[in-house]
């Protein structure tokens, strides 16, 4: 599909999907790509603009990340990001060295107006500085945009040529025009139109899907979470009854959330889907036995699935494509996307098994951000209900159990998580926190029940609030809400003796535990 192309180059920041993120929401299309991307194949992609992310280390050190001067010499506008920044001033002629003042944190910065990238900014505004180095010499044709107390260059442009150096991060919330100043960039500056939305999207998709699967049968890996289903129902639209949906149990899901998935995709449910239920508790548990590390069991449950999939698709038939509800987050944390470290392998993406018996595997949301596919679902007329619901990890449970997976533990997980859920809907706050969910530790502790002395599991309870799920803050729960989950997790479930409130934010921890 022909569409307007913004793309971010990653140096190993913390915020990379986060500036594409933003990007997007200009409607702009943007995509994540490494620094080590060829010169040739970024000119082939014909970008309307390039970003340049920050990154850990010094421009000037080593081993430090770099591009070819060439870059800056395609004729089209280019920002750089903290790192991006000063690499752009060392790499044109300036100065980059480390600070007498390391600046982090909210920021008060002043601008020049007169700049297009500070257009309707106000003079002075709050920015989120993170930086050990300075830019202590512009680069030859640059002048000074911003500047902090402690920073005389907080900002530089050279208009001429449409090159823009920013220290601190504006794809941040705590930047309070961030937002404005990105939109400046791609609407303004680099002159995009804004024709990313998701009516659009949708349109397109299905016409390409259709086209793609002519008269093949097409295997949808439905897991009843909202990504699967979103792909599920554009799938449907696209091929009709060429589409079998199958939904394998593997014994990691929520309780009861296998019959509330069939109600709502089975013969009597509000979808007309060819739809199969698989019962695979066992195979997944024999397969988990042993299996502590994160990355380890990320593997073997996607690797499982593919087997399930293969073995489904036989009773079937011939089965040309797979479809997954792979989303962007996804690719880009499995190492696929740009140039950070792999933070989690993704049952459905890194967790994939070098072999899989398909012609070929269809993601149709791939492209997208968890909000833009709830977008997406909603423009193709999937309830609200359904596309709001509480997001839930491919791996299910196994990555919500820190060490070994068992049917006892899931047991655990699965009534404590429940109690909480339940309670959160009495409180009257479901929409009004984000995420929740309870996880099983693997920490077990003594403890004191009816005169007798324990040694049981902890549950740890988890909240937060996030816009787009790149950052989080843990969402603040009412004591006395907390208070009564405690109780009922401790009195109801059998083998856990501590709640505790997990209050990490998102970086530096994940959303999920594993």
């Amino acid at each position: 599909m022909e569409r307007e192309l913004v793309i971010v180059l990653d140096f190993g920041g913390q915020y990379n999907q986060l500036v594409a993120r933003r990007v997007r929401e200009c409607n702009v299309y943007c995509e994540i790509y490494s620094y080590k991307t060829d010169l040739e194949k970024i000119k082939k992609m014909n970008p309307k603009g390039l970003i340049l992310t920050g990154g850990p280390n010094s421009c000037y050190g080593p081993d430090a990340q770099s591009c070819r001067k060439e870059l800056f010499e395609l004729g089209i506008p280019i920002l750089g990001l903290c790192y991006g920044a000063q690499l752009m001033m060392h790499i044109l002629g300036g100065k980059v060295e480390q600070a007498r003042v390391r600046e982090y944190g909210k920021t008060e910065v002043c601008v020049d107006t007169a700049s297009r990238l500070f257009g309707n900014v106000p003079e002075k505004t709050i920015c989120w500085m993170s930086h050990f180095d300075y830019i202590s010499r512009m680069a030859p044709g640059f002048r000074s945009v911003a500047h902090t107390a402690d920073c005389p260059v907080a900002a530089a442009e050279c208009a001429e040529k449409s090159l823009y150096a920013i220290q601190f991060h504006p794809e941040v919330l705590h930047t309070q025009e961030g937002s404005k100043m990105l939109y400046n960039f791609v609407r303004g500056i680099c002159g995009c139109t804004g024709d990313w939305k998701m009516d659009s999207f949708v349109e397109n998709s299905v016409k390409a899907i259709r086209n793609k699967v002519g008269n093949g049968k097409v295997l949808c890996a439905l897991s009843g979470g909202v990504d699967s289903s979103v792909a599920a129902v554009m799938l449907s639209k696209a091929v009709g009854n060429q589409l079998t949906c199958v939904f394998v149990d593997h014994g990691l899901l929520r309780k009861n959330e296998v019959d509330e998935v069939e109600a709502v995709f089975g013969s009597e449910g509000f979808y007309d889907l060819n739809f199969i239920r698989v019962n695979a508790q066992e195979r997944f548990y024999a397969k988990l036995a042993g299996a502590e590390e994160p990355e380890e069991k990320r593997k073997i449950i996607g690797e499982e699935f593919i087997r399930v999939f293969e073995e489904e698709a036989k009773k079937i038939g011939t089965v040309d494509f797979l479809v997954q509800g792979t989303i962007y987050p996804d690719v880009v944390e499995s190492g696929l996307g740009g140039e950070s470290a792999v933070i989690k392998s993704h049952h459905n993406v890194g967790g994939l098994p070098n072999f899989v018996d398909f012609k070929e595997i269809l993601e149709p949301l791939r492209d997208l951000f968890k909000d833009e596919v709830r977008k997406a679902g909603l423009e193709m007329g999937i309830p609200e209900k359904l596309v709001n619901r509480q997001p839930f990890p491919g791996p299910g449970l196994g990555i919500r159990i820190i060490g070994e997976v068992t049917a006892e533990k899931v047991k655990m997980v699965q009534d404590a998580d429940a109690i909480y859920r339940e309670e959160i809907a009495n409180a009257g706050l479901e929409g009004k926190v984000g995420q929740y969910f309870a996880g099983l530790t693997n920490m077990r502790s003594v403890g004191v029940m009816g005169d007798e002395r324990t040694y049981d599991y902890a549950v740890a309870l988890r909240a937060v609030n996030t816009v787009d799920f790149m950052t989080a803050e843990a969402a603040e729960i009412p004591f006395e809400v907390l208070q009564k989950v405690m109780s009922r997790i401790i009195n109801e479930v059998k083998g856990v003796n501590r709640v505790m409130y997990d209050l990490t934010s998102k970086p530096p921890g994940t959303i999920e535990f594993e």
